[in-house]
C-alpha cells in the first residue's frame, strides 16, 4: 500500500523551475532512495515534503490526505520527520534535552519513556552522551543524535538527508545498519544519499533523479545493475 505519493510535483525558486514534474510512490514499510548529482532536486523532494517549501503545482498525499498548505509542525504531527543534511543539533542543549526536543507535539509520557529507551539500544553512544552537550560531540555522533530526535515524534515516514556526509567509512556502515533496523521496526523511510551504491543496496526501490525530474525508476537492485546508473553515479560497475 502506498504511504506517499508525489503526482506531477512542480517547485520554483524565483525564476529558477527545481522539480519539473515528479512523480514518486513510496509503499509502506520500504526504504525508497533518491539518486542524483547535487542540483538534482533531492534535497528540494524532502524539504517539500516536510512543508519547509511550498510547491508551485502537483499534489502530495500521505496516507490519502493532501499536505498541500499544510504548516510544517502539523506534518510532524500526521506522522512525518525529517533529518536534514549536515547533522542540526542544538548545541547547548545536552544529548537528552535535545532527544525530548523530538517528542515536542507528544503527551505520552509512558510512551516518551519507552521511546528514549528504544533509541539508548539504537545508539547506545548517545546513552553514555545522555548528560554531555550535543555539540561537544563527534560528527558522527550528531548524526546518530539527529536521527534519534527525528524517531522521538515516533514517525510512520523517516524522511533523511545525507546520513552519511562526512562521515569516516566505519561510521557509514553504522548509520546504514541503523537505518536497516529502522526499516525492521516498521517505519517507511525516503532516502537521499550521495553514497548511491550504498543507498541502492539498502533501499527497496530507487529514484534517479536529473535537473528535477525523474529519469529513470525501478526496484534498487535493478537500478544497481544498470549500466547508466553504474556510469553515471557508481564509478564503473562495483
Amino acid at each position: 500500500m502506498s504511504l506517499l505519493e508525489l503526482q506531477d510535483l512542480h517547485v520554483h525558486y524565483g525564476a529558477i523551475h527545481a522539480l519539473k514534474g515528479v512523480s514518486i510512490t513510496v509503499e509502506e514499510g520500504r526504504i525508497a532512495t533518491l539518486v542524483g548529482a547535487n542540483g538534482a532536486g533531492k534535497s528540494t523532494i524532502l524539504r517539500t515534503i516536510s512543508g519547509l517549501i511550498q510547491p508551485s503545482g502537483g499534489e502530495i498525499r500521505f496516507r490519502g490526505k493532501s499536505l498541500r498548505g499544510m504548516k510544517a509542525h502539523k506534518i510532524v504531527r500526521a506522522g512525518i520527520s525529517h533529518v536534514p543534511e549536515g547533522r542540526i543539533v542544538f548545541a547547548n542543549l545536552t544529548v537528552l534535552d535535545n532527544l525530548e526536543m523530538g517528542a515536542y507535539l507528544r503527551r505520552d509520557r509512558t510512551g516518551i519513556a519507552a521511546d528514549l529507551r528504544k533509541i539508548f539500544q539504537l545508539f547506545p553512544r548517545l546513552e553514555e552522551r545522555r548528560r554531555q552537550a550535543a555539540g561537544t560531540l563527534s560528527g558522527g555522533e550528531q548524526q546518530m543524535l539527529a536521527i534519534g530526535r527525528a524517531l522521538m515524534a515516533r514517525p510512520a515516514l523517516l524522511l533523511m538527508d545525507e546520513p552519511s556526509l562526512g562521515l569516516a567509512p566505519i561510521l557509514v556502515r553504522e548509520i546504514f545498519s541503523v537505518i536497516r533496523e529502522i526499516r525492521s521496526q516498521g517505519t517507511t523511510i525516503v532516502l537521499v544519499e550521495q553514497n548511491a551504491r550504498m543507498a541502492l543496496a539498502t533501499a527497496d526501490f530507487g529514484y534517479v533523479l536529473e535537473t528535477g525530474s525523474v529519469r529513470m525508476s525501478d526496484r534498487a537492485q535493478v537500478l544497481l545493475e544498470s549500466p547508466f546508473v553504474q556510469a553515471a553515479y557508481l564509478g564503473g560497475p562495483g
